[in-house]
């Protein structure tokens, strides 16, 4: 979850906008634009993108953090949707990725030093038009795995609404026990998808913004608000106002995401960003401060990652079937770390884990990471 403004059933967790992605996923150098990748140095105080101008299809990114600072960078449509994004670029780094923009236009680059607010931004024009990678009009497997997402997304959808309402129901109902039995279900059906849900506006603030909101001069509101009143500060007199709004925010979510439309490449993208979000708040133990519950959110995280690669597979099994295998093996080994930290039906709290737990899951992270940032250039060769 980021704390910033704007921004599988078969399949997961989805990047998506009428011609874009979300979720920072590392090319392999593949790119329909002319004249190749374009640079961006990214430093404390500038944002230079070497163009601001590519005709329209895919277009690739090539981002070095120069400055001191942990660096973003995002790529925005109309509306402030977030059409691509590169999370966690730390100082020297540099990271590349792939985007879809086809409809001709108007767009937004953005650097975000820190990691916070809205970045330093500049208009970038798209021209002509294109067609989505991997023609999956013409691919029938990959037609098959954007069919079976979006069947997916809006099930999710409906889950994350059903369990939302009887999450803040028991809220409102001021039965706190069960509203904490209810926290973690309520949340899942989010991280599954939550690349599509963060990619509205400030929606994903305003719903899964941790604390941290009130220093970018937002109102402090959402899950980890009540979460925060459920487990720390005992529940207050707008708490259930709070609840309100939450279910009113995550209504619009639910029917933003069942219009989506998808293509090949969000998906391969989207498979990615979560393995990032799992990285850089779920593995840290920083996303759920009060409740400890980080490891339910790192599972869905996971498992929308799994079926996103799993929605693909007949693709990959076609145009890389030795990537495939490598991701399976990581897969495995990933699956042993988190599974040791089953307890019942559901996860230990994060703060029993012990330093050489969380490494073991660092480093199994690490290396299903490794392999599934090459699935976005296979998907788009």
């Amino acid at each position: 979850m980021r704390i910033i403004p704007a921004h599988a059933v078969l399949g997961a967790a989805l990047v998506l906008g009428a011609a874009g992605c979300g979720g920072g996923s590392e090319s392999t150098g593949t790119s329909s634009s002319k004249g190749g990748a374009i640079t961006v140095e990214a430093t404390d105080t500038e944002c230079k993108v070497s163009r601001t101008q590519a005709p329209a299809g895919t277009v690739e990114f090539t981002v070095t953090n120069k400055g001191s600072k942990v660096n973003e960078f995002y790529i925005y449509g109309e509306g402030g949707r977030v059409m691509g994004e590169l999370e966690n670029i730390t100082p020297g780094l540099s990271r590349s990725f792939t985007v879809e923009l086809t409809a001709p236009g108007t767009y937004q680059t953005a650097c975000k030093p820190g990691m916070k607010g809205d970045g330093i931004r500049a208009d970038f024009t798209v021209t002509g038009s294109g067609t989505a990678t991997g023609a999956a009009s013409s691919d029938e497997k990959l037609a098959a795995a954007v069919t079976a997402y979006e069947k997916y997304v809006a099930h999710e959808a409906d889950e994350l609404l059903e369990h939302t309402t009887e999450f803040t129901a028991a809220v409102k109902a001021g039965d706190v026990a069960k509203a904490k039995s209810l926290y973690a279900d309520a949340r899942g059906p989010w991280e599954e998808i939550e690349p599509v849900a963060e990619s509205f506006g400030d929606l994903d603030p305003k719903i899964d913004g941790r604390e941290d909101v009130v220093a970018e001069g937002m109102t402090f509101t959402g899950y980890h608000r009540l979460e925060k009143d459920l487990w720390k500060d005992g529940l207050q007199k707008d708490s259930g106002a709070v609840a309100d709004q939450l279910l009113a925010d995550v209504k619009q979510v639910v029917a933003k995401a069942k219009t989506v439309e998808l293509n090949p490449l969000q998906i391969a993208n989207g498979s990615k960003a979560l393995l990032d979000e799992m990285a850089t708040g779920k593995v840290t133990g920083e996303e759920e401060r009060y409740s400890h519950t980080d490891l339910y959110d790192f599972d869905a995280n996971y498992e929308g990652c799994k079926q996103a690669i799993a929605a693909l597979r007949p693709a990959l099994e076609e145009r890389d079937p030795a990537l495939l295998k490598a991701i399976d093996a990581r897969f495995a080994e990933l699956d042993e770390a988190l599974d040791a930290h089953k307890a019942g039906e559901g996860f230990k709290a994060y703060t029993a884990l012990s330093k050489d737990d969380v490494k073991a899951l660092t480093v199994a992270l690490d290396a299903v990471s490794e392999q599934v940032a090459k699935v976005p250039g296979v998907v788009a060769a």
